[in-house]
């Protein structure tokens, strides 16, 4: 059946066969996959030291121009497609190999068939919404009791940034909105005795040379709307210019030293907990190889 989809803030109507692409996402209505695999380069409470199961959906309902994912970000024929109970299956087989999580990767755009994978499915471990953040607060009601964690970007505080990237300009209150809906589901973050995150909402800001306001904006945001040690952050320097860039000379470098560090000194000022990186993560060895690994039973 044809869906005519509404799901994310950019309300653009676009008609969405099972397998057939549309919309601003450029995706079918059934979830496209490009791989599955544990995956050791995110928060220490999230990978451990098992590995997070990770699950990388292909397609995006933003335009970051500085996007490192942009290989399946931006749709097209990039990975497999995959009904409800093979995506469910995933799921399993990826628990059984022992991670500590399972951790959906930019699905906001298949949530409905995403939500209908995890009812009644007993994982036995915290299932992480690892997201840009740019998401519609109805669409998150369909994920309340089954994500125990939620892993949001919230990249921009200025609308005419959010403009210039991602072609989003509501994006600030967009993500502010969905992330305090996020922490309405899951309430103060909950660590286990290994310091394993099982609960909770864990806020990512990627630092963008040049926009240490942008940054700053943020951090308030997230130490002025939540209760003290109720939430984690995660302060990110690991910006690496990627091609294309062109008409963003702004972009063409990376994070440096000491931004860095004033940074870093800025978000322990106002207090919250959290994670943060030296400029040495700025490179690309973390990308993972978005080739079909893990899909199917035998690999």
């Amino acid at each position: 059946m044809d869906v005519f989809c509404n799901d994310c803030p950019r309300q653009c109507g676009a008609k969405r066969g099972p397998i057939e692409p549309g919309g601003v996402c450029r995706s079918p209505a059934l979830p496209r996959v490009s791989r599955a695999a544990p995956h050791f380069g995110e928060e220490p409470c999230i990978s451990g030291v098992r590995g997070s199961g990770t699950v990388f959906f292909t397609g995006c309902n933003l335009r970051c121009v500085f996007c490192q994912n942009r290989e399946i970000s931006r749709g097209g024929g990039t990975g497999e497609i995959l009904s409800v109970p093979a995506l469910r299956d995933l799921m399993l087989r990826l628990r059984d190999q022992g991670v500590h999580n399972i951790n959906l990767v930019t699905g906001a755009h298949f949530i409905r068939p995403i939500a209908e994978a995890l009812h009644g499915l007993d994982l036995g471990i915290p299932v992480v919404w690892n997201s840009s953040g740019y998401e519609s607060v109805d669409s998150l009601r369909l994920l309340e009791g089954l994500v125990q964690v939620y892993l949001p970007d919230f990249k921009y505080w200025k609308p005419a940034l959010a403009k210039r990237y991602s072609l989003a300009e509501d994006y600030p209150a967009v993500a502010a909105a969905a992330i305090r809906e996020m922490f309405r589901q899951t309430g103060p973050c909950i660590l286990d005795e290994d310091g394993m995150l099982r609960r909770g909402v864990l806020i990512r800001h990627l630092i963008l040379p040049g926009q240490d306001l942008n940054a700053m904006d943020v951090i308030d945001f997230a130490a002025e709307e939540f209760p003290a040690g109720s939430i984690l952050f995660s302060l990110m320097s690991q910006y690496t210019p990627m091609p294309g860039l062109e008409r963003f000379p702004e972009l063409q470098q990376r994070v440096d030293a000491e931004t860095n560090q004033r940074l870093i000194a800025y978000l322990q000022k106002r207090g919250l907990e959290g994670y943060w990186q030296d400029t040495e993560a700025a490179t690309d060895e973390m990308i993972p190889a978005f080739d079909g690994t893990g899909l199917h039973p035998a690999e």
